[in-house]
């Protein structure tokens, strides 16, 4: 007989994210657009243009994944529901009267509420990438990896072609530059998804779902209501990094007083070279 833990991740991972979540997690795309400057004026001088930066904004991931997977990056126009539903949600974001929209999204709680639903979104894409994925390529763990980040991640990445395009790309704030800790995190949930579906990780799938839900949840909510952005893998990064590639920083000191050494050697040299000569100049 099921527990009753299992009981709740089960049902946790069999709930389906139409049409709230999608609703949050397209909500929180087109706002994260609308602050973006310039962002206003261009809905209204082109809709058209800023209609395409908001499906690019909300299915990026979708589309970078079928990219890499050689399938039509079109395809997200095949689910006529959620194309209307994230375009309803962008016009009523830029087009609303009064701005009412953005007014009532500015309340803190709405905002953590929708964040959080979004975060849940974030890992039913990288399930779905990984799934996906593995039906392509039998146990292909690099290509599941890859997927299921470009589905969780990907609409960050993908819209730096967008501002490529516009002449708005700057190379700090790139992803593959500099990846965010949405993408730094995603990535870790791809990786530990894809060695849970290889069965080198034993652990129920509907657990670890809930699990890193969680997990994503409440740091999105505490670096929201801090303010300040909290960075749980800077330890281990900075670990891995010292293990990895700061091993030749050892050896700094060493070639250091050995330059300086030489340094010494060589002007003691050129010392005694200049006293010789005068002193042979004496002589003569």
């Amino acid at each position: 007989m099921a527990s009753s833990w299992d009981e709740l991740t089960i049902s946790f991972s069999r709930m389906s994210m139409f049409p709230f979540f999608d609703i949050a997690h397209y909500l929180v795309s087109v706002m994260a657009l609308k602050r973006q400057p310039g962002a206003v004026a261009v809905a209204w001088k082109n809709p058209i243009s800023s209609w395409f930066t908001a499906m690019l904004h909300c299915f990026g991931g979708g589309i970078l994944s079928c990219l890499l997977l050689a399938e039509p990056p079109l395809i997200f126009l095949t689910n006529t529901t959620n194309i209307l539903l994230a375009s309803s949600i962008w016009y009523i974001v830029f087009f609303c009267p009064c701005d009412l929209v953005s007014q009532g999204y500015s309340f803190l709680p709405v905002q953590l509420l929708a964040a959080g639903m979004k975060e849940v979104t974030r890992t039913w894409k990288i399930v779905g990438g990984v799934t996906h994925a593995n039906s392509h390529y039998k146990n292909g763990w690099i290509v599941m990896i890859a997927i299921g980040w470009a589905r969780g991640a990907g609409g960050s990445i993908i819209t730096n072609f967008e501002l490529l395009v516009k002449g708005d790309w700057k190379p700090q704030a790139d992803e593959w530059m500099k990846m965010s800790y949405p993408a730094k995190v995603t990535l870790l949930g791809s990786i530990i998804f894809t060695f849970q579906h290889t069965e080198h990780l034993q652990i129920s799938r509907h657990d670890l779902m809930f699990l890193y839900t969680m997990f994503l949840v409440v740091t999105k909510i505490i670096m929201m209501t801090t303010e300040t952005p909290i960075v749980p893998f800077a330890p281990f990064e900075a670990t891995v990094s010292r293990i990895l590639f700061g091993w030749q920083q050892q050896f700094l000191p060493c070639e250091k007083k050995s330059e300086i050494s030489t340094s010494t050697t060589k002007s003691t040299a050129v010392s005694s070279d200049k006293v010789k000569k005068k002193g042979s100049k004496k002589t003569e």
